[in-house]
This record gives structure tokens, C-alpha cells and sequence, in this order.
């Protein structure tokens, strides 16, 4: 049986919840109202491999990273360790979210190009909404062709929000969304 390591961290957006392994890569990041689906991804992922979730107070010091970016040190995840279970083809699309710096964005269909895979973009953009590990495997920084925002696991109104603390939207799109 594994342990992961799972704290929470406040948020302007709610709070999160960052699981980690003993080894402090992050194996899940999830908004805490999503308890039930971040139970069903884990298990999922690890059905092969028990585990226990265990309560530590900044695990590897990924929750303060984290705050340290909502905070505007927004290169501060930059590069944390990460290790979700996925397929290999998610994988790659992962890795190559975490390729696209701050403040831009860049489409599904661009990213399947990326990929060497032009006509895979609903592909990408299921492995795209898979992904475990929000914010650090920047999931939000995905659009659609037109440049509309279109879905996010954590709400369209996460993802804006993301964008413009990221330097992406003007800051008067901005905007609480009740947490």
C-alpha cells in the first residue's frame, strides 16, 4: 500500500487539495467541493496499487509554492514534480501543457500539432480535461480556435480568473466568483 501526502491550501478561488507522494512529485491537485471526483480519479489511477491518504502540513513545500503563486510569484510551479498515472498519449499531452509559459494560451488543435498528431485535437482536449494535476499541468491555458474559453474542470470562472492573474485577460476580468 502507498502513502500520498494530501494537503489543503486556501485559495481566491476555494480551497485546493494537493496530494503528493512520499517522494513530494504531485500526483493530484483538485478544488476541494470536488472530493467525490478526486476519490475517483485516485482510485482509477491506483486501483492496482492501494493507498492511503495522510495528512502533512506542506508536503516537500508544494502547498507553499503553490500560495506563493497565488500570491503573484507566478514562476514558483514552474517546475514541481509531478507524477500522474495516465496513458502515454496523455503523457505527452501533459508534458506539453507544462510547455506553455505563463500569459499565453494556445488551442487544442495547435497542441495536436505540437504533438505531431494534427487531426487528434478532441483527443487532446479529453486528455486535456483528464488531467490530474490543474494548475501546475496548466490545463487552463488551453482554448478553443476561436479563442473563446471553453471548459474547465474547476468552472470557466477558475479558468478566467486563472488567465488573468496569469497576465493572460486584462485585469478587469477579474472578478470574485463567491469563494
Amino acid at each position: 500500500m502507498q502513502t500520498f501526502l494530501s494537503d489543503k491550501l486556501k485559495t481566491p478561488l476555494g480551497e485546493l487539495w494537493i496530494i503528493a507522494d512520499e517522494n513530494y512529485h504531485l500526483r493530484a491537485i483538485e478544488w476541494c467541493e470536488y472530493e467525490e471526483k478526486l476519490y475517483r480519479t485516485l482510485n482509477k489511477s491506483y486501483h492496482r496499487d492501494p493507498f492511503v491518504l495522510l495528512a502533512c502540513n506542506n508536503p516537500g513545500g508544494l502547498t507553499a509554492r503553490l500560495e506563493d503563486y497565488f500570491s503573484g510569484n507566478l514562476d514558483a510551479i514552474a517546475n514541481l514534480p509531478v507524477a500522474a498515472v495516465g496513458t502515454e498519449f496523455q503523457q505527452r499531452v501533459w508534458r506539453e501543457l507544462r510547455t506553455i509559459s505563463c500569459g499565453n494560451t494556445i488551442s487544442y488543435g495547435q497542441l495536436a500539432v505540437r504533438l505531431g498528431q494534427p487531426g487528434a485535437a478532441r483527443a487532446v482536449g479529453l486528455a486535456n480535461g483528464s488531467n490530474p494535476i490543474s494548475i501546475v499541468v496548466p490545463c487552463h491555458r488551453v482554448i478553443g480556435a476561436n479563442g473563446t474559453l471553453t471548459g474547465y474542470a474547476g468552472g470557466i470562472e477558475r479558468k478566467r480568473w486563472l488567465l488573468a492573474h496569469e497576465g493572460y485577460l486584462p485585469s478587469s476580468d477579474l472578478f470574485d466568483v463567491g469563494h
